[in-house]
């Protein structure tokens, strides 16, 4: 029976590792510039894509959009979505669904 479970932990384990990159570290100490060489995840890639949506920057959408699926950076848009909606009503001391409308132009309710 542990064998089972040990089993399946493993093949849930293994699926969920990313893979290496060629141009990672050499070995697990080596932290230089790391972060240029890492595949940025999905809420760096979001972030990236939101902010040059608003800047009309074209070229760094496309990139940003490169970085993940497309299903991962809707995921991570909607996350930002969430937290600068909660962030500004906490700053206004509204209500989300009050600045939520308000960001839209939407007449208050």
């Amino acid at each position: 029976m542990f064998d089972r479970i040990r089993m399946a932990y493993g093949r849930l384990r293994d699926a969920t590792r990313t893979p290496s990159r060629p141009d990672g570290p050499a070995h697990p100490g080596d932290t230089a510039n790391l972060a240029r060489r890492r595949a940025p995840n999905l809420f760096e890639a979001a972030a990236a894509y939101v902010s040059a949506c608003a800047e009309n920057d074209q070229d760094r959408i496309d990139e940003a959009a490169g970085w993940v699926s497309p299903e991962a950076l809707s995921f991570g848009v909607n996350e930002l979505a969430c937290r600068a909606v909660v962030a500004l009503a906490r700053e206004r001391d509204r209500s989300p669904h009050a600045v939520a409308r308000a960001l839209l132009g939407l007449p208050a309710t």
